[in-house]
């Protein structure tokens, strides 16, 4: 078979399964899609063992890698289960709990990568809706889409961030600061259309007989190492640029510090480590690199497709929302990643990581977080319909990705986003 038409099916066959995996009810693994058409890329020629592995970006692996053994000390140190019970045990009103919801959720995916705090924040935000006898639906939805919104603001809040970071070189203080106000803008359009959406749910005060909040389990003298590494790191990120160091370095040797430093058994952190995460984004990496090889993806997409101006940061943003729909945020990414390499500045870049992660909030299928949160409600007897979740999304997705365009728009004219 011509090489060319080898990677043609295998891509196709490759994102048709991505894609098939996103819907409810049908027994796809992504990560095997994507190792699978990994392999195939190898098998059929397209291209050499040597080529595979050189396509495979370690620099995001790294970062990717780094981060997760934070997240996993930190978890099994018990600082989610603190950080969530301690916040929203402060709420007196149902309005008040939507707002911490929004804000904690928000602000832990900024800091670390979002599926995982979607994945730990569930089960104690479901048991504290429970305790304080209201409907938990709304805030579930809330906290889902804070955690897209919020992970919008840095390179490490989410996995096509962190390829977006690494892809483009862009300084990781001058990333947050233009993403930073479109986030938090964001946040507060959310907060306004679930109170709106849900208004006969915030009018009343919780029931007088509600039962205290548990007390959170945690490790005090795991935490006393653990946030402060939390910190470090974070500092470290901002100034990578000024003292020339590199980000994936920063988060490898973060990681190598909680092993030894982090008063949590080695062994239990890496067993932590999402793993299959990484194997997802090894087999895309060879994936796109040989329809790459190929020529395929300029069929599709090219450099004169966007144009660095307003005109390219609305098509990024319109392009993103939809095509997440149909294979997520990350498979999107990788497929323009080439693409953008060729268009120099950063506009580009900076609007698909804004349409790339606002546009997951549309669907339940449009974000990895959206159906953890969804999956982990339906194990507790919850159930939240696409329907239910879209009524919520399309006012989300249209006002917070309208927001992001009009603030990258006016970041641009006045020469702030090059």
């Amino acid at each position: 078979m011509n090489t060319e038409i080898a990677a043609a099916v295998i891509l196709g066959l490759t994102y048709i399964g991505v894609a098939f995996t996103r819907l409810p009810h049908v027994n796809v693994d992504r990560p095997s899609a994507a190792f699978l058409g990994a392999v195939l890329m190898v098998l059929a020629g397209v291209l050499t063992f040597g080529e595979a592995i050189e396509a495979i970006d370690f620099n995001t692996i790294g970062l990717l890698l780094g981060m997760m053994m934070l997240v996993a000390a930190l978890k099994v140190a018990g600082f989610f289960d603190l950080m969530a019970v301690k916040s929203m045990a402060l709420a007196g009103t149902p309005l008040r709990l939507l707002v911490l919801v929004v804000v904690a959720t928000g602000v832990a995916s900024a800091l670390l990568v979002n599926d995982t705090v979607v994945l730990l924040f569930t089960p104690i935000l479901i048991q504290i809706c429970r305790l304080r006898k209201v409907n938990p639906v709304p805030y579930l939805i809330a906290e889902a889409m804070a955690s897209n919104i919020g992970s919008t603001a840095t390179i490490v809040g989410n996995p096509q961030n962190t390829l977006i970071g690494i892809t483009s070189g862009i300084p990781y203080a001058n990333f947050t600061a233009h993403l930073l106000p479109v986030a938090v803008i964001s946040s507060v359009l959310l907060i306004g259309i679930v109170r709106f959406a849900y208004r006969d749910a915030f009018t009343a005060r919780f029931p007088t007989s509600s039962d205290p909040v548990e007390k959170p389990r945690y490790d005090p003298r795991s935490l006393q190492r653990l946030i402060p590494i939390l910190i470090g790191v974070t500092i470290a990120f901002f100034v990578s640029s000024i003292f020339d160091l590199k980000i994936p370095g920063i988060a490898l040797v973060c990681g190598a510090i909680v092993l030894l430093a982090g008063r949590v058994k080695p062994s239990t952190i890496i067993r932590e480590v999402d793993w299959v995460l990484l194997l997802f984004f090894a087999g895309l990496f060879i994936v796109i690199e040989g329809a790459q090889k190929e020529g395929l993806l300029d069929h599709f997409i090219h450099a004169d497709t966007f144009s660095p101006d307003f005109s390219g940061i609305v098509l990024v943003c319109v392009v993103s929302v939809i095509v997440s729909q149909l294979v997520s945020n990350v498979p999107l990414t990788m497929l323009l990643l080439p693409t953008l390499k060729a268009i120099p500045g950063d506009v580009l870049w900076i609007s698909l990581a804004a349409g790339s992660t606002l546009g997951g909030n549309l669907t339940i299928i449009g974000a990895v977080a959206n159906i953890i949160v969804v999956e982990a409600a339906a194990r507790e007897g919850i159930s939240i319909g696409f329907k239910e979740f879209l009524k919520i999304g399309v006012p989300v997705t249209l006002s917070t990705v309208g927001v992001g365009v009009l603030i990258l728009g006016a970041e641009y004219w006045m020469g702030w986003l090059q």
